[in-house]
């Protein structure tokens, strides 16, 4: 059986394991706040359950067992994400950092009042989907927004970052879930991506542009070519 801490790590790796295909130890025991050594050791632990595949030189992945065990923590934590932003008025830039200790003290039936206050969100402040209480993670249809065609309309479906000023940036000029916006033009070689919140227009540079994910409601051309001239 999964101990709470194997859950806690396993929900560390399906984070990370969105990014890339495997997840590097040093990156794992970093994001878990932990030591290489206990890192190491818990990453032993959890293989020979069959939680993950850990290969030399790549990293580790979680096999379809280790994803199940880590729902819950997933589900525990984002919850309380949205208890410290909506209940408890903690900004969404804070909000990541201090779940990681605050779920630590929540119990299930403190989590399930947790539910009930927040009127049981299926989203994170971030936009990440939240596990449903068996262990379901919904299922998001989004793309990240530099494999979008300028002159689409799109919706923010989620901001994929954790670092706090970039989502203090993102918060001041409007780029936060549900909101919807233009995207004008993109520059080429990783320049910036011009786009419309109404009624203002942004500047935003390739690596900020890289954490926002989208659903795009009506798709554009592309940027275009100026018409050739005789």
């Amino acid at each position: 059986m999964a101990t709470p801490a194997m859950q806690r790590y396993a929900a560390e790796i399906y984070r990370l394991q969105q990014d890339s295909h495997y997840v590097a130890l040093t990156e794992l025991s970093e994001h878990a706040h932990a030591s290489a050594q206990a890192t190491s050791r818990m990453v032993g632990r959890m293989k020979g359950s069959g939680y993950l595949e850990h290969e030399l030189y790549r990293g580790v992945r979680l096999t379809t067992k280790g994803e199940t065990i880590a729902m819950p923590a997933l589900r525990r934590h984002r919850l309380v994400e949205v208890f410290l932003v909506k209940v408890m008025k903690y900004g969404w830039d804070e909000a990541h950092e201090i779940s990681d200790s605050f779920a630590l003290g929540v119990n299930d039936p403190i989590e399930d009042r947790i539910d009930e206050i927040t009127e049981h969100p299926t989203r994170c402040p971030h936009g990440e989907p939240i596990p449903s209480k068996d262990g379901v993670m919904p299922l998001v249809k989004d793309i990240n927004l530099l494999g979008v065609l300028s002159g689409s309309d799109c919706v923010i479906s989620r901001v994929r970052t954790h670092d706090g000023d970039k989502l203090r940036y993102c918060a001041d000029l409007g780029l936060v879930p549900g909101v919807t916006f233009h995207l004008f033009s993109c520059a080429p070689f990783k320049g910036p991506l011009n786009l419309q919140v109404k009624p203002n227009n942004h500047l935003i540079g390739y690596e900020l542009a890289g954490s926002l994910w989208v659903e795009v409601t009506k798709l554009g051309e592309g940027n275009k070519l100026p018409p050739q001239t005789k």
